[in-house]
């Protein structure tokens, strides 16, 4: 809009000094006259050229931010129950990331945010003693706590073991199992530049829904396929431990998960004992260099 306006400011002013030169072309001004006229057009030709290449960047640009999935696209969540403390939540993280002294971290959403209410009594028994941050932020996507990890929840930290369970918000909004495996691929490259000396556990989503042929649950297994292909045994190792939730038919019980999605102190107990195996021997190795 704006380049629009001078470069019709500058068109109105060339054709007015053409006219003036046109009528002093009798005076002696004529020569010197002509030489601005030849000035301006070089210069309103020049900026004609730069606009046009610049309009044309930010058109490409734009096209290129429409085509990603907004899974990679780091940002706050916009829902307005999540106003009144997600950003509070995130400040306090902060501080207590600056206090240092972190040797364990869980990263993700209201599944690992939970640890703090239904999981409390299990996680005192397991990882308080290991100097463990809770990073689960109820609701969160993967662009969210892509968001929060660039702006510095891990930034003061370098744990022996980073835990990473995420993605059902995604799949659940309506995002394809594809955006979803992007989207938690942002987040472990993110992770593992920003914490190049901490080992990551990248967990399979866990079951969504009673029973076996739910939607929501062959969508989660269906990113599970593909996220266990991101391991490399050296930094990132992937853990699938959904079976333990299971009953003989497969079933989710809602004796360790009421809602089908968020296990009871019965579940996180299941998870902390189905997990500790791999947990002890990625803490037992010695740091990466």
């Amino acid at each position: 809009m704006e380049s629009c306006f001078i470069f019709a400011l500058l068109k109105q002013a060339g054709v007015k000094l053409f006219e003036t030169g046109l009528k002093m072309r009798q005076t002696r001004a004529k020569k010197y006259l002509f030489t601005a006229l030849i000035f301006f057009l070089f210069a309103f030709f020049s900026f004609a050229k730069t606009s046009d290449s610049a309009n044309k960047k930010r058109g490409e640009q734009r096209k290129k931010s429409a085509d990603l999935p907004r899974s990679i696209i780091p940002a706050k969540p916009t829902a307005k129950w999540t106003k009144v403390w997600w950003t509070d939540r995130h400040q306090a993280k902060l501080e207590k990331a600056q206090g240092g002294n972190v040797d364990f971290v869980m990263i993700g959403d209201s599944i690992i945010h939970a640890w703090e209410t239904h999981g409390k009594r299990v996680w005192t028994q397991y990882y308080k003693p290991r100097k463990a941050l809770n990073l689960g932020f109820s609701g969160d996507r993967t662009e969210h706590v892509l968001w929060r990890i660039q702006h510095g929840e891990v930034d003061h930290i370098s744990p022996k073991v980073v835990v990473l369970l995420i993605g059902t918000n995604n799949t659940a909004g309506n995002d394809s199992a594809k955006e979803t495996v992007a989207g938690i691929n942002a987040i472990v490259k993110e992770l593992k530049s920003r914490l190049p000396h901490s080992r990551i556990l990248l967990l399979a989503i866990f079951p969504r829904g009673e029973k076996p042929n739910t939607p929501l649950r062959k969508k989660n297994d269906a990113v599970n396929r593909e996220i266990a292909k991101l391991a490399d045994q050296k930094q990132l190792f992937f853990l699938n431990i959904n079976n333990r939730f299971f009953n003989k038919q497969k079933q989710l019980p809602s004796e360790i998960m009421p809602d089908f999605l968020h296990p009871n102190e019965r579940g996180y107990r299941i998870w902390a004992e189905a997990m500790e195996p791999t947990l002890k021997r990625l803490l037992a190795m010695p740091p990466l260099k």
